[in-house]
């Protein structure tokens, strides 16, 4: 008997273990794949904030259009976003994150096709230079421009062919397919954090999280990669002959492969889809029992009355869900610790969309970087700094196992000293361009107020020239002349990218003591201060990034610790929602607001921004950021105030209640000391 009894002790012992063996290697595996999709997650967001200089200039729109196309990912994130997070954890949650990412490869693939539905990009319109042989051509650069102005196509023909031609609304594919990445996007986060919190040991889920976000550093660093890879292929690779093209990844008319990056992150995004429809609902039952305990409520429906009773049941089940979404959402909604976090994370994490949205736009325009070198440095050089981050900060909230207020004040210090170091970017600005018409008189001698309507000088006043034009050349003084005909040019050599222009009478004026009055094709490079600064930019950008990251992790263990448990799911969806709103709000008017040139597309309408006012672009890139961040902490001040409040009414009321307690139980004895003697000798001598 004895012996029976230590085998089924056994048995159970064993079935015990292998349960926990089944629980532990089920969640593995979901954490593995939640991992994956993270990775193609964080791709395609990197991969869209990459490309956005180049579907600018390629779709010849503004960069208020393109903030819009950019704001599509939230836009599609909304439709669904709050619903996902609520009804999606009463479902089978990693089929709905699988279905998720399929849709998100889906919109990648779909952002891609306009490249193939195109005609070829022409990056100039306006002059044409016939400079096939490597002699000096005797052709005056004026009197290139008088002759393309008389033989201007009227604007009746320009007007009816130059939407099929510029293939104006093409960026519609663009926007519809950053939308589906949203919508696609949106079980991710809400419920592979539910599903993980849920099934995790506990005080384990802040190291889940911050290995999790550590590993979705991988997808940045994947998509800089590949964006600095592609960004220096010209868009028609393959399809036209690249020995003449004359532009290059420096001039700001360069378009890039950006279609490429949206084919790799697309299909990225559908191979991770795939290992989530082979997990189970939860992770403590094989994929057998499920479907075996799936199966016997339609054994027992047989008859007609037990299906009338089943629907009648999932009818009062739905009507239930409904009213428990309203209820539940105006709980979190009247949580004011969650309001409070919810507003101070939208302006912390505005100022970092929209940092993020224009950094490569902010480096070409300040420091003169091409996005290649720019993707490089932030994918190889900043996001391993920005992963270490993620990892730390969740390792700090397990090791010292922080309470919420010590959470809190840690995510406050990581802003606070994330704010420093943005702080110094003003003091590393380089001054602005010089570029003749636009910063500076014709003659390179004095500045100009405005950059509208510089008049001529008497040293190209004779050319005719077409001030929409934008052929930009370098003269041996140091300044951009908007084209050959404003520097005043006679003639030019060269062949395609080295062509020189020659006996530029602009630059005769400047006092050149060579006088070698000549210009070659493209703008002038940055000084070697101004590069020195980038590489301080670099470094400051490494420490900013760090400390944000730092209080990554903080931001969603803070969420869950400040709501009902069962909440938690509906918590950080809505915290998602309003985020997505922040994002689709991004502030997309800098470019327009401190734009100076803008070119002309085939209908004569304006088209993308050619070069900004850099220093006026800087502040107001900076500036508003900065405003954004300080707000956030005076919220955070706010938040931990609150915190400290309710967290010591709790302590009193528990403490209240425990004294309450001690004289009850106190009392109750003093009974029992009255009852028990009456009882006879031996109860009172156990007493």
């Amino acid at each position: 008997m004895d012996q029976n009894q230590h085998l089924d002790k056994t048995a159970e012992a064993q079935s015990s273990e292998n349960k926990k063996t089944r629980h532990c290697n089920g969640l593995k595996m979901f954490l593995a794949a939640l991992a994956l999709s993270f990775i193609a997650k964080a791709l395609g967001a990197v991969v869209m904030k990459s490309s956005i200089i180049h579907i600018e200039r390629r779709f010849e729109i503004s960069s208020s259009l393109v903030g819009f196309i950019d704001g599509s990912f939230e836009i599609g994130n909304l439709l669904v976003i709050v619903f996902v997070s609520y009804f999606g954890s009463k479902l089978h949650r990693p089929k709905l994150i699988g279905i998720g990412c399929l849709i998100m490869g889906i919109g990648g693939v779909l952002t891609a096709l306009p490249h193939f539905f195109m005609g070829y990009y022409r990056y100039s319109k306006e002059i044409n230079i016939d400079s096939s042989e490597n002699s000096t051509s005797t052709l005056s650069t004026c009197l290139i421009n008088q002759i393309v102005s008389l033989n201007r196509t009227s604007p009746e023909i320009v007007g009816k062919g130059c939407v099929k031609e510029s293939g104006s609304y093409m960026w519609i594919y663009v926007f519809m397919g950053n939308m589906l990445r949203g919508i696609g996007e949106t079980p991710i986060v809400p419920l592979g954090l539910s599903y993980m919190d849920d099934f995790a040991k506990e005080g384990h889920s802040s190291l889940y999280l911050g290995i999790l976000n550590a590993i979705a550093m991988i997808g940045p660093i994947i998509g800089f990669t590949l964006g600095s890879l592609f960004s220096k292929m010209y868009v028609d690779i393959g399809s036209v002959d690249l020995s003449t093209v004359r532009i290059t990844p420096n001039d700001s008319r360069w378009v890039g492969a950006w279609w490429l990056n949206f084919l790799v992150s697309g299909l990225f995004s559908i191979i991770s889809s795939i290992p989530f429809f082979f997990l189970p609902q939860t992770p403590n039952k094989r994929q057998k029992e499920r479907k075996a305990s799936l199966s016997l409520p339609v054994l027992e429906t047989n008859d007609g009355k037990s299906q009338t009773a089943n629907l009648t049941s999932r009818g009062k089940n739905i009507t239930k869900n409904v009213t428990g979404f309203f209820r539940s959402f105006k709980s979190i909604l009247t949580n004011p610790l969650y309001v409070v976090f919810v507003l101070l994370t939208v302006l912390q994490i505005s100022s970092y969309i929209g940092s993020f949205t224009y950094v490569f736009k902010y480096v070409e325009q300040e420091y003169g970087q091409p996005s290649s070198k720019t993707n490089v440095l932030l994918g190889i050089v900043t996001l391993p700094i920005f992963a270490s981050g993620m990892f730390l900060g969740g390792y700090i909230i397990k090791k010292f196992k922080l309470n919420p207020i010590g959470i809190a004040k840690f995510s406050f210090f990581t802003a606070v000293m994330s704010l420093f170091f943005y702080l110094l970017y003003f003091f590393i600005l380089c001054e602005n361009k010089s570029v003749a018409g636009l910063t500076m008189t014709y003659d390179g001698n004095n500045p100009v107020t405005s950059h509208r309507n510089v008049p001529f000088s008497y040293c190209n006043s004779d050319c005719n020239c077409d001030e929409s034009q934008w052929e930009p050349v370098c003269g041996n003084n140091g300044i951009t002349y908007i084209s050959p005909c404003l520097a005043g040019c006679k003639s030019s050599s060269g062949n395609k990218k080295s062509i020189v222009f020659h006996n530029c009478s602009c630059l005769e004026v400047t006092g050149l003591q060579n006088r070698n009055y000549s210009a070659h094709l493209g703008e002038c490079p940055r000084s070697d201060a101004c590069i020195t600064k980038f590489y301080f930019f670099v470094a400051i950008q490494v420490l900013n990034l760090f400390f944000s990251a730092l209080g990554g992790t903080s931001y969603f263990m803070l969420m869950v610790k400040i709501v009902q448990p069962e909440l938690k799911s509906l918590a950080l969806g809505f915290h998602s929602m309003v985020i997505r709103v922040a994002g689709a709000c991004s502030p997309s008017y800098l470019g327009d607001t401190t734009c100076m040139k803008w070119s002309t597309n085939n209908c004569g309408t304006r088209g993308s921004c050619r070069i900004y006012n850099s220093t006026l672009f800087s502040k107001v890139y900076l500036g508003l950021s900065s405003v954004l961040r300080v707000s956030a902490l005076v919220l955070y001040i706010i938040l931990i105030y609150a915190m400290k409040k309710k967290f010591q009414e709790k302590d009193t009321n528990a403490s209240e209640n425990g004294s309450v307690m001690d004289e009850a139980n106190l009392e109750s004895l003093n009974n029992n000391k009255h009852f028990v003697p009456s009882a006879g000798a031996d109860s009172e001598t156990h007493y």
